[in-house]
C-alpha cells in the first residue's frame, strides 16, 4: 500500500533542493513528482481493502434500500425451472431482487478464469454460483471470503456451455444451433451489478468424502480426508506438459475394501503446475467444479497450500463379504446363489447388466406397463459375531431417471431377523447412503460413502430396494448396484 506521509516528505526535501539550482527543471519535476505521488494506488502492493470506494458503497447501499433478497438455491431454480428444456436457454432476471455469498475461489494461482464462485455461508454452505465476468485477477477484488452482494435485475442465469451444469450468473447471451448461453459481464455491469461489502469472512471448508461429492456442491468450498494420489501417479507434477489445457489427476481413499477416486483438475496457467505431486496421504481443500464440457465432476485447487498430505498411505481393508457382480449374465434375470430377487409390486425384477465390462445388477421399470414397480435385492446373510467394527460400502448408479422422489428412488436397509424367503415379513432398518441423483451423469458409478454396522450381532442381511412405475413418464429410470462389501477387523 503506497504510504503518501513519507513520499510527501521526501518530495519536499527533494523540491527544495532542486528550487535552488534550476527553476525551469524545478517546474517539470514538480509536475512529475506529483503524479506519481497520487498515481502510486497502482502498485504492486495487493493489500485487501477494508473498506469500499464511495460510488460502490452508494450502490451498496441503494440495493439493500430497495431490493429483496433471494438465495442462491432460488437463483438456480430461475434456470432450471423457467429455462426451455428444448434449448436450455439462459433466462433474463427483471425483478428488483439480490443475492448475497461469500468468494469460495481464487484465481490468485491462476487455476481459475475470468470468474469466481460464490456460496451461500462461509461455514456449512449448501448450495454455490459462478459469476462470470471480463476481468483477470478477480482476487485483487473479490478475494476469498469476501462477502458479495449481486444486483440480478437486468442480468441473466443460465450456462456458458450448454448441459454443462454450472449454473452462473452473466450479462448478456448468445445463441448458436445447441442453444442460449450466458456471456461474461462487462467492465461496468461488473461495477454496477457486483458489489462487495467490507466483510471478508473466514472460510471453513465444508468436510466431505470423495463419495459425498455431487453436483450441488458445485462452486462449494470442501475438504476431503483421508485422501492420496493413485499409486500410478509417483513422480508426477500437478500438470501433465504433453496435454494443452487441463490435466486430470486421480484422487483416491481408502472407503472399506475398495477406493473411492475422484480427479483433481489443474490448469495449463496455474504457476504451481510443475510442482510434483505429494505422495502421502492426507487433506485436500478445493473447490467443487466440473470439467469444460460439463461431463464430469472435479476439484480444482486455489492454492498448493491448501494440500496436506504428509500421512502414511491409506491400506484397503480384507472384506468379511464382497459382491461385485463380474460373474453376471447380460440382461437375465438376476439369479445369484444366496440372493434373493423379490417383486413386492409389479413384475419386474432385478436383472445381471454388464456395461462397458462392469457386471452390475440393475432394477428398471422402464416400459413395464405397470403402474408401480417395486423390487427387493436381498443379500445372502453375513455373521457379525465372527469379527468386530463392521463397515458397508457399495456403489450405484442410474440412467434416465426422470425424478427425485421417495417414489422413484433406491434405498438400502438391514435385517438381523429375515429368513431368508420372507422379504415382507422381516424387520428392515433402513440406513442413510449416498445414491445418484437426476443430475448424476448416466452410468456414473459413486460410492455410498461409509456404513456403520458395527452394533449388529447374529446373521445381517443387506437389502436394496428400487421403486419406480413402468407407465408414467414421471417415475421411470434404472438403478444399479455393484461392489456390495463389509470390511471388519
Amino acid at each position: 500500500m503506497c504510504t503518501l506521509d513519507f513520499k510527501k516528505i521526501i518530495m519536499k526535501k527533494l523540491i527544495l533542493t532542486l528550487m535552488k539550482t534550476n527553476k525551469l527543471f524545478t517546474l517539470f519535476t514538480i509536475i512529475a513528482m506529483s503524479f506519481a505521488v497520487t498515481s502510486c494506488v497502482q502498485d504492486d502492493d495487493y493489500t485487501v481493502p477494508s473498506s469500499l470506494g464511495d460510488e460502490e458503497n452508494a450502490l451498496l447501499q441503494t440495493l439493500l434500500g430497495t431490493a429483496t433478497e433471494v438465495s442462491i438455491a432460488q437463483v438456480k431454480a430461475m434456470y432450471l425451472v423457467e429455462s426451455d428444456p428444448g434449448d436450455n436457454a439462459a433466462v433474463l432476471i427483471d425483478e428488483n431482487i439480490y443475492v448475497k455469498g461469500y468468494v469460495s475461489s481464487s484465481d490468485q494461482t491462476g487455476n481459475f478464469f475470468k470468474e469466481f464462485f460464490i456460496q451461500d455461508s462461509p461455514t456449512n454452505p449448501t448450495n454455490a454460483l459462478k459469476i462470470a465476468l471480463n476481468q483477470v485477477d478477480t482476487y485483487n477484488q473479490f478475494n476469498l471470503g469476501r462477502e458479495v452482494y449481486v444486483n440480478l435485475n437486468g442480468l441473466y442465469v443460465g450456462e456458458e456451455r450448454i448441459e454443462n451444469g454450472v449454473i452462473t450468473i452473466g450479462g448478456d447471451t448468445e445463441t448458436d444451433d445447441f442453444g442460449t448461453t450466458i456471456v461474461r459481464l462487462n467492465e461496468i455491469k461488473s461495477r454496477q451489478h457486483v458489489l462487495r461489502s467490507p466483510l471478508t469472512e473466514e472460510m471453513v471448508p465444508l468436510e466431505v468424502s470423495l463419495s459425498q461429492i455431487t453436483d450441488n456442491l458445485v462452486g462449494v468450498l470442501v475438504s476431503v480426508q483421508n485422501v492420496e494420489f493413485a499409486d500410478n501417479l509417483i513422480g508426477e507434477t500437478y500438470f501433465d506438459p504433453s496435454e494443452s489445457f487441463d490435466t486430470q489427476r486421480t484422487l483416491q481413499s481408502c472407503e472399506g475394501a475398495t477406493y473411492t477416486e475422484f480427479n483433481l483438475e489443474t490448469s495449463s496457467f496455474a504457476n504451481f503446475k510443475n510442482e510434483a505431486l505429494p505422495v502421502g496421504n492426507g487433506t485436500l481443500t478445493a473447490v467443487v467444479n466440473k470439467t469444460f464440457d460439463g461431463a464430469s465432476l472435479i476439484l480444482a485447487l486455489n492454492s498448493t497450500d491448501d494440500v496436506n498430505m504428509n500421512n502414511a498411505r491409506c491400506t484397503l481393508l480384507t472384506p468379511i463379504f464382497l459382491e461385485d457382480f463380474q460373474d453376471v449374465q447380460d440382461n437375465s434375470n438376476l439369479d445369484i446363489p444366496g440372493w434373493v430377487n423379490f417383486a413386492e409390486e409389479g413384475g419386474e425384477l432385478w436383472t445381471e447388466q454388464l456395461f462397458s465390462g462392469v457386471g452390475t445388477a440393475e432394477f428398471s421399470a422402464f416400459a413395464t406397463g405397470d403402474d408401480v414397480n417395486i423390487g427387493w435385492l436381498v443379500s445372502p446373510g453375513i455373521d457379525m459375531d465372527a469379527q468386530e467394527n463392521e463397515i458397508l460400502n457399495f456403489k450405484t448408479a442410474q440412467h434416465h431417471l426422470s425424478v427425485d422422489s421417495d417414489d422413484n428412488g433406491i434405498k438400502v436397509f438391514v435385517s438381523t431377523d429375515f429368513d431368508g424367503s420372507d422379504v415382507l415379513g422381516a424387520t428392515w432398518e433402513e440406513k442413510t447412503a449416498n445414491f445418484p441423483t437426476t443430475a448424476t451423469s448416466w452410468y456414473e458409478l459413486i460410492g455410498s460413502g461409509p456404513i456403520d454396522l458395527s452394533s449388529y450381532t447374529g446373521t445381517l442381511h443387506i437389502a436394496f430396494r428400487v421403486t419406480g412405475a413402468g407407465n408414467d413418464d414421471d417415475l421411470t429410470g434404472a438403478f444399479q448396484v455393484d461392489d456390495v462389501a463389509i470390511v471388519g477387523n
